[in-house]
């Protein structure tokens, strides 16, 4: 009895322990699951694009404490953010290959305190818009450099501008952190990177150009890092074999097709029903949002077969009420714990956006201010609840099988041992 006592307190020591340093792990990418030491992982997220840009003021360096303790007090375990500001006010990369120390302080600082509070970081590396830079900074400092552009969209074919992004993708992985003395590519705190955010190529609507872009900068990321997952930053628009899933409008991006890429750990979603279909009834771009989201959980799951996280999703207040945004959270949220649930492929979503208090000039209708109780942020706890409920779950389980298979070896030198006195081998 006192072995088997022994035992049962030793595994849950290590149980313990275990839960402890439950957040240390690199969450990796297996079949159609995160693993996060050794167990699915689910989980719950927001977006904060403004981050790094509010650190970079020591005075305001609160408002980012509070919002990862006010994420983390509702549960939230994934946080989406820029690793990028090309050019400008408070850039990051100030020229090609020069960059502001500050910025990358501010940068180090956001990184240490998600790890504080258990936070898992997605880091965008570029963006495809003109905010912060973005691609069209990068193209101008090429044709400020003699090359011969024609469109943005030269982005992601002009060899010198492919280099300059290239030197931005390894001066963050090698980053050391100036907080806690560990190089990015080493952080189990960062969950993935993100090439993109939203990575469009219009002028090449049969999205060949962005397969390639992928394809090449994807190798890139994962020579440097094998760390860490990788994904490309898509919205989830689909190529020509689809096309009928898509609003009217094409973008250059193929969601089957571009998730398929070597390198390419999971797949991104992004839903904004009440832009993309601007023009239509509320009910429409639900019904809209219901089948959007269903058809990419199925692909993913059955075509794909990689985790799918929906990296953006919210519906702004500035045209509406709180019951109509409810309605599109509850709806993306019920298809991913659905398919959570099932053990599918739909891993957890990330709303837009998320602010601390005292930041109305950051306010753009689609923000949730946690420490304000409504029934949106009702909703983001419940939800984070029933995944954290799938997690453990899973826990659970694995702690049990782990506690058999120990029980077993231990009864096996235990009869081990008696046999050898019965012989006359043992003392």
């Amino acid at each position: 009895m006192k072995l088997y006592w022994g035992l049962v307190f030793s595994v849950l020591l290590v149980i313990r322990n275990q839960r402890v340093a439950a957040e240390d792990g690199f969450v990796r990418s297996r079949g159609r699951q995160f693993i996060l030491n050794g167990s699915p992982f689910y989980a719950n997220g927001f977006n904060a694009y403004w981050l790094m840009f509010v650190a970079s003021d020591p005075s305001l360096r609160d408002k980012v404490s509070s919002a990862f303790q006010e994420a983390a007090n509702n549960g939230l375990t994934i946080a989406r953010t820029w690793a990028f500001s090309d050019g400008g006010y408070k850039a990051l990369q100030t020229s090609p290959g020069s960059y502001n120390e500050q910025m990358f302080q501010a940068l180090d600082f956001v990184i240490s305190e998600a790890r504080k509070h258990g936070i898992k970081m997605i880091l965008s590396l570029v963006n495809n818009y003109e905010n912060l830079g973005g691609k069209r900074q990068y193209v101008d400092w090429a044709r400020n450099q003699g090359q011969s552009i024609a469109s943005n969209d030269d982005f992601f074919s002009n060899s010198v501008v492919k280099q300059y992004y290239k030197n931005h993708i390894k001066t963050v992985l090698t980053r050391r952190n100036s907080v806690t003395g560990v190089a990015y590519k080493d952080e189990p705190t960062i969950m993935a990177w993100e090439l993109m955010n939203e990575p469009r190529c219009t002028s090449d609507p049969s999205g060949n150009t962005i397969q390639a872009w992928i394809t090449e900068m994807a190798s890139y990321v994962k020579s440097i890092d094998t760390n860490h997952m990788l994904e490309a930053g898509l919205e989830g628009f689909y190529g020509a074999s689809k096309q009928q899933t898509n609003p009217n409008f094409q973008v250059g991006t193929d969601f089957i097709a571009n998730n398929q890429i070597k390198g390419i750990d999971f797949a991104t979603v992004h839903s904004y029903p009440d832009q993309w279909l601007s023009g239509s009834s509320f009910d429409s771009q639900l019904s809209f949002l219901n089948n959007w989201v269903d058809n990419h959980i199925q692909d993913a799951q059955n075509i794909l077969q990689k985790p799918l996280l929906f990296a953006e999703f919210g519906k702004s207040l500035k045209d509406s009420g709180s019951d109509q945004r409810d309605r599109v959270f509850n709806t993306v949220y019920s298809a991913i714990y659905s398919s959570a649930r099932g053990g599918g492929a739909a891993v957890g979503g990330l709303f837009w956006q998320l602010l601390a208090e005292g930041m109305d000039s950051f306010r753009d209708g689609y923000e949730v201010i946690l420490s304000e109780s409504s029934s949106t942020v009702s909703l983001i706890a419940q939800e984070s609840q029933k995944l954290g409920h799938i997690r453990r779950m899973y826990e659970r389980l694995r702690n049990i099988e782990r506690w058999k298979r120990a029980r077993e070896i231990r009864r096996a030198q235990w009869w081990a041992g008696a046999g050898n006195k019965v012989d006359g081998t043992g003392n």
